[in-house]
Formats: C-alpha cells, sequence, structure tokens
C-alpha cells in the first residue's frame, strides 16, 4: 500500500543513500534489478537491427521503413491500450507483454542465425513489436506508483527507472558492437530473448496490493474522449506533450541514421557504432542522476526548457563534426538533453495526472515520444536521402531550439495552471499553509 505523507518541503538528506531512496521498496527493487538485465539486451538488440539492415540493404530509405514498422503501432494503439491500462489488471498486461516480447526476439534470432532473415521479416517483426510497446509502456510506467510504498519517492523511482534505463544504454551498445564485429548479429538477438527471463521472474515475485479491476465491459471510445479531453484541456499537459511530440519526430530520427554516422561520414565499423551509442547513453545516464538527486518538482519546467535546448544545440554541432572523439563528446550533450526531456515530462505529468486517468494520459505520453518517432524516422530517412544525412540532423537540432524558446515563452501562464494541484498535493505546503491560515481568518466572526 502506498504511503501517503505530507510534504515538509526540501529533506535534508542527501547523498548515494538519498539518490536511491525509491530501491528502499522490495517491489520496485524487484523491477529494476530485473528490468536493468532486460534493457541491457533490448539495446543490444536495437543496435544490432539497425546494423543489420544497413548490412543487408546499403539503403538510408529504408533504415527509416524499419524505424517506421516499429514504432508506428505505437501511436494507433497506445490510446486503447491506455484505456485497458486504466480499466483491467496492468500488472497482468506488463507481464503478458514481457513473455511476447522475449517470444518476438527469439524468432527474430533464429532467422538471423540460421541465415534465412530478410528485410521483410524485420518489418513484420518490427510492426509485431511494437503492438507489443503499445501495451508495455503505460502499464509499465503505470504500475511504478504501485510498487513504491511512499508516493513522496515516485519522481526518484522515474528518475532511477531513468538512470536504469541509461546505464542499459551505455552497457548494451557497447557489448552489441563488440559481438557484431565477433560473431554476427544473431548472437544480439538470441541474449536478448533470453535477457527478458530476468524481468519476468521479478514480476512474478512481487506482491503488489492494486486497485480493483473493473469487471464489467469497456466503453471504449467513451473513455478514451475522455482521457484525451481531459489531457489536452489542461495547458500544462498539453504543452508538455507537444514539446515531447516535437522533440520526438524533429530530434530523435538521428538514431535512426546512427550507421551513417558511424560508417560512412567517420569511417568506422559497428564498434564506432558502439562508442557513439555508448556516448549517448553516459550522457542520458548524468542527465539522469542528476533528476533522482532532486528534492523536489519544483523547477522541472525550466529544466523542459533547458534539456530541448541542449538536445537540439547538441545535435547541429554532432551533423558538423567529422571527427570520432569531438562526436564523442557531442552526445554526450545529446544524450543529456534527450533524457532530461523524457524523464522530466514524464515526472511532470505523473505529478499532474488523476489517479484514474495515469493510465491514458501515459499513453498519450508514449505516443508523444515514441509514437511520433516513426513519422520522425521517416521523413529523416526520406530527407536524408535529399539533402544528406548531416543537413537532416541540424534541421532537426534547429526545430528542436525553436519549440523551447516557444515553450519558454509560455512559462508563466502554465505555472499558474500547475500551483493549484502543487498546492493540492502538499508540494508546496507553505502556500497550502498561508490559504489555509487566510480562509480560517475570514471564517471568523466579525466584530
Amino acid at each position: 500500500m502506498i504511503k501517503y505523507t505530507q510534504n515538509n518541503g526540501p529533506s535534508e538528506k542527501s547523498g548515494l543513500k538519498f539518490i536511491l531512496r525509491a530501491l528502499g521498496s522490495r517491489n520496485y527493487r524487484l523491477y529494476f534489478a530485473g528490468q536493468g538485465i532486460s534493457l541491457i539486451g533490448t539495446w543490444m538488440q536495437r543496435i544490432a537491427q539497425s546494423w543489420l539492415v544497413y548490412r543487408l540493404t546499403d539503403s538510408v530509405f529504408l533504415l527509416g521503413i524499419v524505424g517506421f514498422s516499429t514504432q508506428i503501432p505505437t501511436f494507433l494503439v497506445a490510446p486503447f491500450a491506455g484505456v485497458l491500462v486504466d480499466n483491467k489488471n496492468r500488472y497482468r498486461i506488463l507481464l503478458a507483454s514481457q513473455i511476447f516480447a522475449a517470444i518476438q526476439a527469439f524468432i527474430l534470432a533464429i532467422l538471423v542465425l540460421t541465415n534465412t532473415v530478410k528485410v521483410w521479416h524485420i518489418i513484420v517483426l518490427g510492426v509485431v513489436l511494437g503492438i507489443i510497446n503499445a501495451f508495455d509502456m503505460p502499464s509499465r510506467q503505470s504500475l511504478i506508483v504501485e510498487m513504491i510504498e511512499n508516493r513522496d519517492d515516485l519522481s526518484n523511482a522515474i528518475a532511477l527507472n531513468s538512470t536504469m534505463v541509461n546505464g542499459a544504454r551505455l552497457v548494451g551498445p557497447t557489448i552489441a558492437g563488440l559481438l557484431i564485429a565477433a560473431v554476427g548479429e544473431g548472437i544480439c538477438f538470441l541474449l536478448n530473448a533470453l535477457s527478458f527471463l530476468a524481468v519476468i521472474a521479478a514480476l512474478l515475485a512481487m506482491k503488489l496490493n492494486l486497485p480493483p479491476v473493473q469487471k464489467k465491459g469497456i466503453a471504449m471510445l467513451s473513455n478514451l474522449k475522455e482521457g484525451f479531453k481531459y489531457a489536452f484541456g489542461f495547458p500544462p499537459i498539453r504543452a508538455i506533450l507537444l514539446l515531447l511530440a516535437l522533440v520526438s519526430i524533429m530530434g530523435m530520427p538521428y538514431t535512426v541514421l546512427m550507421p551513417i554516422f558511424a560508417r560512412d561520414i567517420l569511417r568506422g565499423g559497428p564498434h564506432t557504432m558502439g562508442f557513439l551509442m555508448g556516448s549517448v547513453g553516459v550522457g542520458a545516464l548524468i542527465g539522469a542522476i542528476y533528476l533522482a538527486s532532486r528534492k523536489s518538482v519544483i523547477g522541472l519546467t525550466k529544466v523542459l526548457v533547458f534539456a530541448a535546448s541542449l538536445f537540439g544545440t547538441g545535435l547541429v554541432l554532432f551533423s558538423l563534426s567529422r571527427n570520432l572523439f569531438l562526436s564523442i563528446v557531442l552526445l554526450l550533450f545529446v544524450g543529456m538533453g534527450m533524457m532530461l526531456q523524457m524523464a522530466t515530462s514524464n515526472t511532470l505529468l505523473q505529478t499532474l495526472v488523476d489517479d484514474d486517468k495515469r493510465g491514458r494520459v501515459l499513453s498519450f505520453y508514449n505516443m508523444s515520444f515514441f509514437g511520433m518517432a516513426p513519422l520522425g524516422s521517416f521523413l529523416a530517412g526520406s530527407l536524408a536521402s535529399k539533402i544528406g544525412t548531416p543537413a537532416t540532423v541540424a534541421f532537426g537540432g534547429i526545430t528542436c531550439i525553436i519549440g523551447a524558446i516557444i515553450f519558454l515563452k509560455s512559462l508563466p501562464q502554465l505555472r499558474k495552471s500547475m500551483r493549484p494541484i502543487y498546492v493540492r498535493k502538499g508540494i508546496i505546503p507553505e502556500v497550502a499553509e498561508g490559504l489555509q491560515a487566510a480562509a480560517n481568518i475570514s471564517n471568523r466572526p466579525q466584530n
């Protein structure tokens, strides 16, 4: 059962124990360990898949198509998945998604290891994985709040989750680069399939006290409409989602184009791509640790502006680099900006949203970040074939900077809308106490 405590201001605690405080919850600790192992395999598969497609086709356009096929189902299916997460057992949904993802990776491993894989196989299996992820992400993110024993640790749990993701981003691509060079891509897919056993075991070992599950049928369209109206009718949530979508569609496709930078621009091989993606992981890890060390959500809107600006600037400078060492350094800032953007948006949304609409709002979050990426991948693949890969990445970076400026101009009004929620939840207790005192004075009998 989650404990709700009054937040009486910034804690005096500091250091490693404070940064890792969400791990004090047994269920979250199990999740953290199991998911950490699984994510290393996931990143290995992502790198191996990109390298495999480019090796088989030498086509920038097909790289974009594969990225599109993997992520477009998230955009299309996520809203309906969010309704199910809000109304059904999110634990069982998450467990099923992990099992199906393991099967998908195992099939891909068999095709590659038997030398029978074709690009169309990768595209079809990418669509399958995209559908799985549409259910996995909102159920996993919504379940985190049930894993922790103290609601005050929610923002720390989200930040630690981002730390875990980016620790895996650091380790996974490095291992993948070495394995691809030594034994080929197939082993990466096989190890990813096996890595899912860790998170499945962790989920089975959890003891969760979940809210009652709705037994009746779901009015899917009315629930979806209600969630959409709630998310996009409230300016702060709408602004966060729109900025995240812009960053995703214009900035994130650089990952799909990374094989071109590694092989054709920087004149390297699989290990070069591993180093580049590993650098992104280091930068993202630094950003996640910073968020985990924060004591409050106050001020996170400024972090969003900084994150989008840092991400965009890093992309522009990276697109101009022709030196491997400089490119690695610049990708540190790209990774940091990306992580701050993603995790800060998640934290703010989880703080602002009502519990009964959490799954739907987080499905819109996934649509904005992961769901818009396929459109960006398709756009980037097409644009890169016409104006070149570096120019495409630079254009995306400039667009992210413009989005940050627009968001910055709207901050005063957004904060005004967010303040009542922060007061009601005790995040700004001194303001809440002041309002209560004023109410008490106004209710006193007049002499």
